[in-house]
């Protein structure tokens, strides 16, 4: 009988367009991945119906850097007739994770997966699905860890044996799935990262953002933005910043983030080069509201990442706001950008700070640099990443 219950299930699954999916993830006012789930499961409900399985709280705090983990209530607001979000999840009450995996009227079940502490949350889920004979797709945002973790490695790859398919941001990801946990590759679709264009629709004017934050109209502004962390590169930022500095006296270098490790080595480097005055550093979260005046105000947006092996949001950000972008070459980072002449390698302050020098000497170049990112916001609008995803999903459905 149950064997005749699943098999009409697979069916009913098989017959319905469009079907209905779950996601699970977290979405505001929890940070975690919330935006890049903000703005997927938006594009994916114009395709399908989506229940998004989200958190209610998502991790204990002593596993956060500072022990703390506040909620942002400056999101955007989630209004789509087909998106209905649940946020029931906690990490210590199994019987939260239970009801989304066992009970679930969806078809299939999409996988949001960056996040080793997420791992028996997410394991219980994927098993009530399978158990039940739907289908679980990952998407994987980080393929190896930001920083070294044999763990993630190994609870990741426990967790993949449960997918049916494998979606990752970049070429470099899809080999990496390919050979670091022998997914077979025709279970493995590369589909970037899509802008976040939400952080746009508080879009402040240029002189606005730079008067708030005390910039003066002649001066030159590169952007270092996001959580403070050891792969992202500031020694290699601030040291590029000094030979840049000696060419351009008015440019100026906002770094803006969260801090995850210590600031003092950071601090001393500023000081010894004497760059107190010319390094503005806002050292906390970032509200979602208060994003685009950083971007607005700045001239330049750098990611001199020393390693990486996904994609950024920091770039998907500055994309929605076309801003001229130089990356390092590692990871996702090089599909950012439209030119390969914005690419730089890591480590490499001088290489940097010659980009950089020639970003804000060459007249016209930034206004190039801009209308290159509109070329790589059209090549990853959302509307066509959906429908890739939606074909992932009908795919799988079909073989099942």
């Amino acid at each position: 009988m149950n064997a005749q219950k699943k098999n009409a299930q697979k069916k009913n699954a098989k017959k319905k367009d469009p079907p209905t999916i779950a996601i699970l993830g977290s979405l505001p006012p929890l940070r975690a991945l919330s935006s890049y789930c903000l703005e997927f499961s938006m594009a994916m409900a114009d395709l399908a119906e989506i229940d998004f399985i989200s958190f209610k709280k998502i991790y204990p705090a002593f596993l956060y850097p500072g022990g703390k983990l506040k909620e942002d209530a400056t999101f955007p607001s989630i209004n789509h007739d087909r998106l209905a979000v649940k946020r029931r999840l906690t990490w210590y009450n199994p019987a939260t994770w239970m009801r989304e995996g066992f009970f679930s009227k969806a078809d299939l079940l999409h996988a949001q997966w960056w996040s080793l502490p997420l791992f028996p949350i997410y394991l219980f889920i994927c098993i009530g699905f399978k158990l039940r004979g739907k289908p679980v797709v990952f998407t994987v945002h980080n393929v190896l860890p930001h920083e070294k973790s044999i763990l993630f490695t190994i609870f990741s790859g426990l967790l993949f044996k449960l997918g049916d398919h494998f979606i990752v941001h970049s070429e470099k990801n899809r080999l990496q799935m390919i050979q670091h946990y022998g997914i077979p590759e025709e279970r493995v679709t590369s589909i970037p990262h899509g802008p976040l264009d939400f952080h746009t629709s508080k879009k402040t004017n240029r002189e606005t953002a730079r008067r708030e934050m005390k910039f003066q109209p002649e001066e030159k502004v590169i952007l270092l933005f996001g959580a403070i962390r050891p792969y992202k590169g500031i020694d290699t930022a601030i040291s590029a910043f000094d030979m840049v500095r000696k060419e351009i006296p008015e440019a100026r270098m906002l770094i803006a983030g969260k801090l995850w490790e210590k600031w003092l080595p950071y601090a001393e480097m500023i000081e010894t080069l004497k760059l107190e005055k010319y390094i503005h550093t806002i050292l906390q979260y970032i509200p979602s509201e208060m994003v685009s005046n950083f971007f607005c105000a700045a001239d330049l947006v750098i990611l001199p990442y020393h390693h990486f092996d996904s994609q950024s949001g920091i770039g998907s950000i500055a994309v929605s706001f076309r801003k001229p972008m130089i990356v390092t070459n590692t990871g996702g980072l090089p599909d950012l950008v439209e030119n390969p002449l914005n690419i730089v390698p890591p480590k490499d302050p001088d290489a940097l700070a010659k980009k950089i020098i020639s970003c804000l000497k060459t007249p016209g170049r930034l206004q190039e640099m801009k209308e290159e990112s509109e070329v790589v916001a059209k090549k990853i609008a959302w509307p066509a990443l959906a429908k890739k995803t939606l074909a992932v999903y009908k795919k799988i459905l079909e073989q099942n």
